[in-house]
């Protein structure tokens, strides 16, 4: 198949470098050890969420946590080879979607009014700042020649927080501009409620403000559209979202934590050593179902986040709180306590800001 020669095309180009990555991950993962060894922490991890005053706990309570969940993710994969009719789910099945493409073509307009919907549990107050970026034009909207691709959200302390996208009239886009909103929002209230010194916020709650609304967003659709072929759809781009997100990110992490483990310890990270982890690691997450294609081992030579120094948990936290934080806005009042967290900013340590929003991060449930 199509997909079957792309995903052999790629590996085997990462298989005939395989020494050479294996000696460039080795080489960085020794100067994160040896920097932590240096300035007298217990390890390389111990030293990276300290910055921001995160306990081991959190790191640890992720992995088992999500690790105990881990029969959800092998049902999905269950799920995706009966719908697909296959024998084995290969692992360049696991993103092919399972349900058709809908025809939901969506101006820039309409789409203003949706996310105004969506976001409205959050409050008036809220509203009136998601108005004012559109009122005020804060949101670079269309392509234009020599714009970069993508979309962010921008700015400094005594700007506005400006929002680039690239629109097309796509339902991807009414959630990425949900999205931009969210960081655009929560660096306004930041910026509104704290002096300079606090005016900003860490990565580890930065994207939980984005992915509350992407998950306010995904309840307003259910929720206002009752085509069974929409509904399918919107739940798909959903659960891949949170499998890629949570499971895979956590994943990632996992093998992050092996790697620094066994380089503190002497042992050797060579290409065999961490194909042969990383393969046994991926068949653990997907479960019986995937079939061990061989070249999936090698996919630690292609991920960059390996090298950030235990950046990628943040990803699988963020996603989680997120979705607690939008189940309670939605059903358990909690608007204002979410909005207390948005306009903490630096004012306080990332785990006691997102505490008091209701979200305690060193506990499994």
């Amino acid at each position: 198949s199509l997909r079957e020669e792309a995903f052999t095309t790629l590996y085997d180009s990462y298989i005939a470098l395989q020494n050479t990555f294996a000696s460039t991950l080795s080489s960085h993962v020794k100067g994160h050890n040896f920097l932590a060894k240096t300035r007298h922490y217990d390890s390389a991890r111990q030293a990276a969420v300290t910055a921001n005053d995160i306990p081991e706990s959190v790191f640890e309570t992720l992995t088992k946590t999500v690790d105990a969940n881990l029969p959800l993710l092998h049902r999905f994969v269950s799920l995706r080879k009966k719908i697909l009719n296959v024998d084995y789910v290969h692992s360049y099945d696991l993103y092919v979607p399972l349900v058709d493409e809908i025809n939901f073509e969506v101006t820039y307009e309409k789409a203003k009014d949706i996310v105004l919907a969506a976001l409205a549990p959050l409050g008036e107050d809220y509203i009136a700042i998601v108005q004012k970026a559109f009122d005020e034009r804060w949101i670079d909207v269309v392509e234009n020649k020599g714009k970069r691709t993508g979309a962010y959200s921008s700015g400094s302390y005594d700007t506005k927080p400006f929002i680039l996208l690239n629109w097309q009239n796509n339902l991807n886009n009414v959630y990425t501009l949900a999205h931009e909103m969210g960081h655009s929002v929560h660096s306004y209230f930041t910026r509104h409620n704290q002096e300079y010194h606090y005016g900003d916020y860490p990565i580890f709650l930065a994207e939980i403000a984005s992915t509350t609304n992407e998950g306010l967003l995904t309840d307003y659709l259910l929720k206002t559209n009752d085509d069974p072929n929409f509904q399918a759809y919107v739940l798909n781009q959903y659960l891949d979202g949170f499998k890629g997100t949570v499971f895979r990110q956590t994943q990632f992490a996992e093998f992050e934590q092996w790697i620094h483990e066994q380089s503190a310890a002497g042992v050797a990270l060579t290409a065999d050593e961490m194909s042969r982890f990383y393969g046994s690691l991926n068949q653990k997450f997907y479960g019986s179902d995937l079939f061990p294609d061989e070249a999936i081992a090698y996919e630690w030579a292609r991920i960059p986040h390996f090298y950030y120094n235990f950046y990628v948990y943040q990803y699988s936290t963020g996603e989680a709180a997120a979705t607690t934080l939008a189940e309670r806005i939605l059903t358990q009042n909690g608007a204002e306590d979410y909005k207390n967290y948005l306009k903490a900013g630096n004012s306080d340590y990332a785990l006691n800001v997102i505490k008091k929003a209701g979200v305690n991060m060193s506990q499994p449930d």
